[in-house]
């Protein structure tokens, strides 16, 4: 005998809040730690709360948009021996894979390219919550921005390979277009 399968919940698409979700970074050097974000950027989110594994979030950066608060330093970051704006536009992260760790928590899997250098990383989330189709994600990670070619050293003030990235993302379902 047949039975028909019951359909399974498909993730569902998301919007980003973008007056609640930001995108940060530290970077230490001798002389400073230069704290950042970057002011355009976008996310395609599906989120499946009974399934982590079935969610998904690919974001893409405008490398450009980056700030410092310090013209002259942001001009320097999008110049060829940092970010490379004019030959690398945008900085990605397509996640490949989503895992629930503990209670609110997830790892993201994923590809992130920086400067055409392409190294999977896992980024940690915390659900600060998540109901009635919207929700809040906020995480912390270290990334060594040698490995993505971002290599530039004054010698007289030398730049740490780690960067810190903090991110924080609220988002919510897509409001249905109303019916004709």
């Amino acid at each position: 005998m047949l039975v028909a399968a019951r359909p399974l919940p498909e993730a569902k698409p998301h919007v980003i809040d973008k007056a609640h979700s930001e995108i940060n970074f530290v970077a230490d050097s001798r002389m400073l730690s230069a704290h950042g974000y970057f002011g355009k950027w976008d996310a395609d989110v599906k989120i499946d709360a009974a399934n982590a594994a079935a969610s998904s979030v690919s974001i893409t950066i405008e490398a450009a948009s980056i700030n410092t608060r310090v013209e002259m330093r942001d001009n320097h970051l999008r110049s060829p021996d940092f970010f490379d704006v004019a030959k690398y536009p945008t900085i990605t992260f397509k996640s490949v894979s989503v895992t629930s760790t503990a209670a609110n928590k997830v790892d993201v899997v994923g590809d992130l390219t920086v400067r055409g250098v392409t190294k999977r990383i896992t980024v940690p989330a915390t659900v600060v919550f998540y109901e009635k189709g919207a929700g809040r994600f906020r995480g912390q990670f270290t990334l060594l921005r040698k490995d993505f070619g971002v290599t530039y050293d004054s010698a007289v003030n030398p730049i740490e390979n780690e960067v810190q990235v903090q991110w924080d993302i609220a988002l919510k379902e897509p409001t249905p277009a109303p019916a004709k």
